[in-house]
């Protein structure tokens, strides 16, 4: 009885019927490998093998389960080996090693039937056929073990192995069905935020029939796809299968199997057919590196089926706006009534344009705490509100501005945040412990403690001492990312998008597409930036020409190209401060504009040749800005006591719309506040959100005159960490120049679950008892402090249903949370 139990149950299989199934399966794949080997199969297959080849993706996640998890339970069988649980473990390890030979062998099928080929399919099929030998001498081993336990180290061994080289090949596998970067795209220093982007329309916009104006702009971000993703191996520096994609000649002849396109019919067209395949098919293109985006697959497509238009203008890149480089100074409007301030003149002048009415001024309350928040990043204080409401000066408002402009620290620890995201400065990260990063931390605070005046500021960074020279030098911690991402031309793309708004990443690979920049003046810019000539690269290829060394706009002057590279900064430097230099000045009172109110004059603020809503506006702002010596302090004062600053927010529906092509300009625009001001209101509100290790810089400490006059430290002060990430910090490994001021799906969860504010809600909750220990006083104090006014009927009743007639700890947390999550704390009005 126990022979015939033993001989039914699965754990015991004779050794005859494993022997019968692992020949049988040795044979079908040693008669099947060579044939799917060769790679060479009829254009049409019998239907069987198609349907088996596509049972691979099924079978294959039995041996990945069952062996990986076989092998974790055989480490509880280390001290032990006949453990109950063996059985078990035997079972799964005969199942599992069966089925990786079944998933190979259709694996071999799909890959063979279904056309696919390339290299990272070869090292998943060798990885493949590996495991299956591996198995058949792991159920050889694995019987042998119950008998003779001299076998059970060979059987563990071959366990693992089998398991790891199962593993590789479904991480292979992944990589054919995903992408190779599929894993790795995931790490936090995998990035792709340098790479040009290479649409940079709307391709909704151009389904219908196209105008002329569109054509070009379509053929413009053809070429652009073209660029980006096919020069390498089809233009004048490499040409493969006789297809060039870089001129329209070559692009519409086709290459050596003729047309690559039907005009007018995408799905007869070769071209569209390749670049929608399957990563490693063997017809896929591009054939190596990234495939192309949807996005870029629906460009292409719309071209074809609108007959591939294009125009011959589309070749002239004139087609461009380009800014003026000299300033302007166009004539005030007359003075109206209560339209003193410039900026109101000639904002009536483009309201009366546009039929757009004035908005009523903001009470004081809204006032006060928008000019707090914008000029020195916190809420102010119930008395500071009660003074100001009782100030009898009708010119308080203006007085008021000032006096917050001369808090010196408190302004230059807000406006830290905004240099140190244009200017990639961080307190930590990569970079610093190689020494290839330069903080410039204490001349940023210096230099806005001073006011120092923006051509001086400018000329500092470019041509820099030890202590600002972290902008130019401290690039090199990236290294060379790439031909068009050498450390010189990072430093030339950086100057020329902070200092100038201006876009040289496109130009950095090839002449672009999307400006009137060329490749050889990028270089010659770049060149500036290096101690030795730079030889050109086109999109990757070095061309064996050396770069000029130039300035961008030669009405500005010379640079010295034998000389050293601190004389060439010291020039660039010099030429750039130029008060003929309009660009300089238009460029940072855009962004101190976009600052205060929320949308630039021309957007996006890095791309100052796009049409400005009010170029009049921009001009008289950028030459009163010069000529009244480059005081971003004085700048900020103008706007903020102009008109319509302290007029009502206009709340929009989404990001996209403030970048419209017909964006109207009707007021500031209503935005949530920074992570850092954020920060800053529940650390002054609640408890300070971060503990003197997380403090990386100490003004009161490096300068003299600064004080630390709040009981908490600032968050510009403190390294990124995940909570202000979360809330919307970059992490400074690159330019930035703007926040999106939209809600996040991650900001939401920090803020519903992040331990760093329930922490700080914790603290608050306990302080706000102790100081105020009857409930309607608390709620009082609770509303005045945090929103600036008394809470309604409603609000105290229900404050008072939630604290009872003593307040308790967590109903203080509970009620601090929902104050500080609530739009009327969040958003600047």
């Amino acid at each position: 009885m126990e022979k015939t139990l033993k001989v039914k149950s699965p754990y015991h299989i004779s050794s005859r019927i494993w022997k019968n199934i692992t020949l049988s399966l040795i044979l079908f794949l040693s008669v099947l490998t060579p044939i799917f080997a060769q790679g060479e199969t009829s254009s049409s297959s019998f239907w069987l093998w198609d349907f088996l080849g596509r049972l691979h993706p099924m079978v294959v996640h039995f041996p990945i389960a069952l062996l990986l998890f076989a092998t974790f339970l055989e480490l509880h069988t280390l001290k032990n080996y006949s453990q109950p649980m063996r059985k078990a473990i035997n079972l799964m390890v005969y199942f599992g090693a069966t089925s990786v030979f079944s998933s190979v062998i259709f694996g071999l099928l799909l890959a063979e039937n279904e056309g696919t080929a390339g290299s990272t399919l070869d090292i998943h099929k060798y990885i493949g056929i590996a495991a299956a030998a591996l198995s058949i001498a792991l159920i050889y081993f694995v019987r042998k073990a119950q008998s003779h336990p001299s076998a059970i180290k060979i059987y563990r061994s071959l366990l693992v192995i089998t398991a790891v080289d199962v593993g590789f090949a479904g991480h292979y596998g992944a990589s054919l069905t995903h992408g190779e970067s599929f894993l790795t795209e995931t790490l936090p220093f995998q990035t792709d935020e340098e790479a040009p982007e290479s649409i940079t329309i709307n391709l909704a916009s151009f389904q219908n029939e196209l105008s002329s104006e569109q054509e070009v702009q379509l053929v413009t971000n053809v070429r652009s796809v073209f660029a980006h993703n096919c020069y390498k191996c089809h233009s004048g520096a490499k040409i493969e299968g006789d297809l060039r994609l870089d001129e329209k000649e070559f692009i519409f002849a086709g290459g050596e199997s003729g047309p690559i396109f039907e005009a007018g019919n995408p799905d007869n067209s070769d071209l569209i057919r390749r670049i929608s395949l399957s990563k490693n098919h063997k017809d896929v293109m591009p054939s190596k590196g990234k495939l192309l985006t949807k996005e870029e697959i629906q460009l292409l497509t719309i071209w074809v089926e609108k007959g591939a238009p294009w125009p011959e203008k589309a070749d002239n890149f004139s087609v461009y706006r380009v800014a003026e480089l000299a300033p302007r100074k166009p004539n005030l409007p007359p003075v109206k009534s209560g339209l003193e301030n410039p900026i109101d003149r000639l904002v009536n002048q483009y309201f009366e344009k546009n039929s757009i009415e004035w908005t009523e001024l903001v009470d004081d309350r809204t006032f006060l705490r928008r000019a707090y928040l914008d000029i020195v990043g916190l809420i102010p204080s119930p008395s500071d509100l009660e003074e100001f409401e009782t100030d009898p000066d009708p010119n308080k408002r203006s007085l008021w501005v000032e006096r917050l402009l001369n808090q010196t620290d408190d302004y230059s620890q807000h406006w830290l945040t905004f240099w140190n995201d244009a200017l990639r400065n961080d307190y930590t990260g990569t970079g610093y412990i190689t020494g290839g990063r330069f903080a410039i931390t204490d001349w940023i605070y210096t230099s806005l403690r001073y006011n120092k005046p923006y051509d001086l500021f400018v000329k500092e960074l470019l041509s820099p001492t030890d202590k600002s020279k972290g902008f130019i030098e401290g690039i090199r911690w990236r290294g060379t990312v790439n031909a068009s991402q050498r450390t010189e031309m990072q430093a030339a793309q950086n100057v020329g998008q902070v200092i100038l708004g201006l876009n040289l990443k496109c130009a950095s690979c090839h002449d672009s597409f999307i400006s009137d920049w060329k490749l050889e003046e990028s270089y010659a810019f770049a060149n500036i930036f290096a101690d030795s000539t730079l030889e050109i690269s086109r999109c990757e290829k070095p061309t064996g020409k050396m770069a000029q060394t130039k300035i961008l706009w030669e009405d500005l002057g010379e640079i010295d190209s034998l000389a050293t590279k601190a004389e060439k900064l010291q020039q660039l430097a010099d030429q750039l401060v130029q008060p003929k230099n309009g660009r300089l000045s238009r460029t940072i009172v855009n962004r101190i504009w976009k600052q205060m109110m929320g949308r630039g004059i021309v957007e996006p603020v890095d791309e100052m040749d796009n049409e400005p809503w009010s170029q009049d506006l921009l001009d008289w702002l950028a030459s009163d800005f010069t000529e009244n010596g480059y005081d971003i302090k004085r700048l900020i004062k103008q706007i903020a006591t102009s008109k319509i600053y302290q007029s009502q927010s206009i709340p929009v529906p989404s990001s996209d719309f403030l970048l419209a092509e017909d964006y109207q300009f009707e007021g500031m625009v209503r935005r949530r506040m920074t992570a850092e001001q954020f920060s800053d209101a529940v650390s002054l509100l609640a408890a300070p959100l971060f503990d003197s290790i997380e403090v990386k810089f100490k003004p009161y400490e490096l300068i003299p005159e600064a004080t630390q006059n709040r009981e908490f430290t600032r968050a510009s002060l403190v390294a990124n960490n995940e909570f202000l990430k979360a809330l919307g910090r970059p992490t400074r490994e690159i330019v930035s120049t703007s926040r999106d001021s939209q809600a996040s799906l991650l900001q939401a969860l920090e803020l519903s679950n992040g331990d760093k504010l329930n922490s700080a809600l914790q603290k608050g909750a306990v302080t706000w008892i102790e100081t105020y220990p009857d409930s309607e006083k608390l709620t009082r104090e609770l509303f005045a402090k945090a929103v600036l006014r008394e809470p309604n009927s409603k609000e105290m009743e229900l404050a008072m249903k939630t604290f009872g007639e003593k307040p308790a700890a967590p109903e203080v947390q509970d009620f601090l949370w929902a104050l500080f999550l609530s739009p009327e704390f969040q958003m600047i009005y």
